[in-house]
C-alpha cells in the first residue's frame, strides 16, 4: 500500500513536469542587480527576501496561464544562434515570478510577448549566463522542471480584519498553488479560498484571533495540508513558514 501511494504521488510529480523541450525566444530588463524585476504580476514582493533572487523570469501570456503558472520552475538553454550564444554556457533554471505583458500595438514580430508567442523576459544576471549582453534577444529552448526548494512552504499574510490575503511562496516541485483552502481554529472545516492575482489568495471574513491551517494543490494534483501553521497571535504582514513541502 506504502509503495502504491509513493507511486501515485511520483507519477502527479511527472505529469506537471515536462522533459520536452519547447522554442521560445529570450530577453533581459533590469539591471544585473535586479532592479525593476522585484514585485511584479505574481505578488512575490522581494525576491530576495523570499528566497527566489535573480533566477527569475516573467512569463509572456502563453505561458503565463493568466497567472497559475507564477511559482513554476523552467530550464533554459540558447541556441541556433553561434554569434550570441556563450559557447558552452549550459542551461539556467529560474522561476516565474512576473508577467511579460503584449504590445497590441505592435505586431507579433516586433513585440515577443505578444500572443501565441513563447518568450521569457530574463533577469539580466540569467540572461547573461546563457548569451551575450548585446544580443538583446535569443532564441532559446526549455522545458518545466521540479523547483527546488529549502524549507517549508511559506505563507505571507496581508488584508484587514474583514478581509485575509494570504501570499504561497517557496513551493517546492510544481511550485505553482492551483487551489487553496483555509480554516480557522473557530472553525470545523475548510473554506475554499479565491485567487485574487498571482499566487494571493483571498477570503472574506474576520480570521483575526485564530490559528490558521492551510490546504494547498498544486497542478500536479498533489493536495498538502498545514495544520496549525500561523499561530493565533499572527498580525497582518507577517510570515510563516510550514514543517513540510510539496
Amino acid at each position: 500500500m506504502l509503495f502504491l501511494s509513493i507511486l501515485v504521488s511520483l507519477q502527479a510529480i511527472v505529469s506537471a513536469i515536462d522533459a520536452t523541450w519547447y522554442d521560445a525566444h529570450a530577453t533581459f530588463y533590469g539591471d544585473m542587480r535586479g532592479g525593476d524585476t522585484m514585485q511584479g504580476a505574481c505578488g512575490y514582493g522581494d525576491l530576495f527576501k523570499q528566497g527566489y533572487g535573480l533566477e527569475t523570469a516573467a512569463l509572456s501570456t502563453a505561458l503565463f496561464n493568466n497567472g497559475l503558472s507564477c511559482g513554476s520552475c523552467f530550464e533554459i538553454m540558447c541556441v541556433n544562434d553561434p554569434q550570441w550564444c556563450i559557447k558552452g554556457a549550459g542551461t539556467i533554471k529560474v522561476t516565474a515570478t512576473n508577467f511579460c505583458p503584449p504590445n497590441h500595438d505592435q505586431p507579433d514580430i516586433h513585440h515577443w510577448c505578444n500572443p501565441p508567442a513563447r518568450h521569457f523576459d530574463l533577469s539580466m544576471a540569467m540572461f547573461t549566463k546563457i548569451a551575450v549582453f548585446k544580443a538583446g534577444i535569443v532564441p532559446v529552448r526549455y522545458r518545466r522542471v521540479a523547483c527546488a526548494k529549502s524549507g517549508g512552504v511559506k505563507f505571507e499574510l496581508k488584508g484587514n480584519p474583514n478581509w485575509l490575503l494570504v501570499l504561497f511562496y517557496n513551493v517546492a516541485n510544481a511550485g505553482d498553488v492551483t487551489n487553496a483552502k483555509i480554516r480557522g481554529s473557530g472553525s470545523s472545516g475548510w473554506s475554499q479560498m479565491k485567487r485574487n492575482w498571482g499566487q494571493n489568495w483571498q477570503i472574506g471574513g474576520n480570521l483575526v484571533g485564530q490559528s490558521l491551517s492551510f490546504q494547498l494543490t498544486t497542478s500536479d494534483g498533489k493536495t498538502v495540508e498545514f495544520d496549525g501553521v500561523v499561530p493565533s497571535n499572527w498580525k497582518f504582514g507577517q510570515s510563516f513558514e510550514g514543517n513540510k513541502n510539496f
